[in-house]
């Protein structure tokens, strides 16, 4: 009788016959590895409570903001809170805080910003952005220009380096289509046309490279600089150094648009080359351009 009481209370399946882990004191679990077993330690009450807590938070804020995706849409939270409505908050707070500024510029002629100190920085900073926003893609990150896209910090300009020719520039653009006001000039394409003959243009190149300190007289320079005067010293000028009226480039420097190799000039002189700028004003508000024209300007190289 004693042996069966035994041996039920040994297999009652309500009973706690888990094994202690001698060293521990802690229970230990029923599966077993190779001979190993894992202890069954309790979590921490700490990490319990934590735990839990996340899961409320995690239901509150699904209540709170929008969370739960839809097919189409999701909710929209107790809060009715959206990062857009948020960023919509942010830059009207900018722009009231840029509105004084902003309302000087557009009152003050472009010419008259640089005596005030406080607005021309202003006016600097606000080109600072505008720049890397629309212009840097031309003119590179740091505004040094590419091939066919000028240098903003040197002070060769073709234009004009002076405040309110440089925002005359930005503002109407360079052959830019549909602005009266828009800078334009060109320049014939002498072996396209056949202004010129190929021996001739050699010649003119020859002479170009001389005066930019490129090559040595030769007799081919001498008949290019015949053939220069008839030809392009009406807008480069009798002495090749160029004539911003007319946007036309000093030739006696190394500072060169698309390159100053022969290579490079011979194609100039066949085909021309009409570069265009687009004019901003019919992009940007007038402020912007007006900040952008005290940016480049700040650069090093206006006048």
């Amino acid at each position: 009788m004693r042996a069966r009481f035994h041996y039920a209370m040994r297999t009652h399946p309500m009973r706690d016959e888990r094994q202690i882990d001698s060293v521990t004191g802690t229970a230990l679990n029923e599966h077993e590895w190779d001979g190993i077993r894992e202890l069954d330690t309790p979590l921490p009450r700490w990490w319990l409570w934590t735990f839990y807590a996340t899961i409320v938070f995690a239901i509150g804020y699904c209540i709170a903001y929008p969370a739960i995706p839809f097919l189409h849409s999701a909710s929209a939270g107790t809060l009715r809170w959206t990062s857009r409505g948020q960023l919509d908050k942010e830059m009207a707070a900018a722009e009231a805080a840029r509105a004084n500024v902003r309302a000087a510029l557009a009152r003050t002629p472009i010419e008259a910003v640089p005596a005030n100190s406080p607005l021309m920085n202003a006016a600097v900073e606000g080109g600072r952005a505008a720049f890397k926003v629309n212009c840097v893609q031309c003119h590179g990150a740091g505004a040094a220009g590419a091939k066919g896209y000028p240098n903003l910090n040197d002070d060769d300009w073709l234009w004009g380096g002076a405040l309110a020719t440089v925002h005359q520039t930005i503002e109407h653009g360079i052959r830019s289509p549909g602005d009266d006001a828009t800078r334009m000039s060109q320049m014939p394409a002498f072996g396209r046309d056949g202004l010129l003959k190929a021996g001739e243009i050699e010649d003119v190149v020859s002479y170009v490279r001389y005066v930019s300190h490129q090559e040595a007289a030769s007799v081919s320079a001498r008949r290019g600089k015949a053939l220069f005067e008839t030809n392009c010293a009406a807008c480069h000028g009798g002495d090749a150094n160029g004539n911003r009226q007319f946007g036309a480039p000093n030739l006696t420097d190394p500072i060169w648009l698309y390159g100053g190799d022969r290579t490079t000039l011979i194609a100039t002189v066949t085909n021309a080359r009409q570069g265009v700028m687009p004019a901003w004003n019919a992009k940007l508000d007038p402020v912007t351009v007006k900040m952008l024209a005290a940016y480049v300007h700040s650069l090093g190289g206006g006048e």
